[in-house]
């Protein structure tokens, strides 16, 4: 989905401590999906687009260099990241950790039909979440947790839908806990 309506919503879970606790472990991540890009095929990708009629373009060698640098850039940026998969887990609800792409799928382009319907259908959304932070329960909402009970709350940004299958997946794994979703159409 290359243009994807982005919904804004909060994600809340209750339920006994040790199951939250359980919960925020899994979950968090270094929210980045360690996709295998083929940076050659990038480079000869933005090469051609650079080439391409109709606008006014830059010689063959200019364009070669500027694919040359966007492909080094790509790869800087996107190894860097990739590397953080396992080892930091800032982000506190990571579809990937909580739902890991298989291998298999992470050798597909991004856009390839085979790994988006498998992003749809495990985690409900083709792209990573955004802007994912962690938000407080209100003196309220904490009073009125029961004793041995915990909260864990999110606020998070994703494409097109709710990670519906991730939360279901959560559900299945921690029966005891609660999940309520608030979504901000506006």
């Amino acid at each position: 989905m290359p243009h994807p309506d982005w919904l804004s919503q909060v994600v809340t879970i209750t339920g006994p401590a040790g199951d939250i606790a359980a919960l925020r472990a899994a979950a968090a991540g270094a929210g980045v999906t360690p996709w295998v890009y083929d940076y050659d095929a990038l480079e000869e990708g933005w090469f051609l687009w650079l080439i391409g009629p109709p606008r006014r373009v830059p010689s063959v060698a200019a364009a070669r260099l500027y694919a040359a640098q966007l492909r080094e850039a790509n790869a800087q940026v996107h190894e860097r990241a990739i590397g953080f998969v396992g080892m930091v887990r800032t982000c506190p609800f990571d579809l990937h950790a909580l739902v890991p792409v298989p291998p298999a799928i992470l050798r597909l382009p991004e856009t390839d039909p085979v790994a988006l319907t498998w992003l749809w259908q495990h985690w409900g959304t083709t792209w990573p979440l955004r802007d994912v932070r962690m938000r407080p329960l209100d003196a309220a909402e904490l009073a009125a947790l029961g004793a041995g009970q915990g909260a864990f709350r999110v606020a998070l940004v994703s494409a097109d839908w709710t990670p519906w299958p991730v939360l279901a997946m959560i559900q299945v794994r921690w029966p005891a806990l609660t999940v309520r979703v608030a979504v901000d159409y506006g």
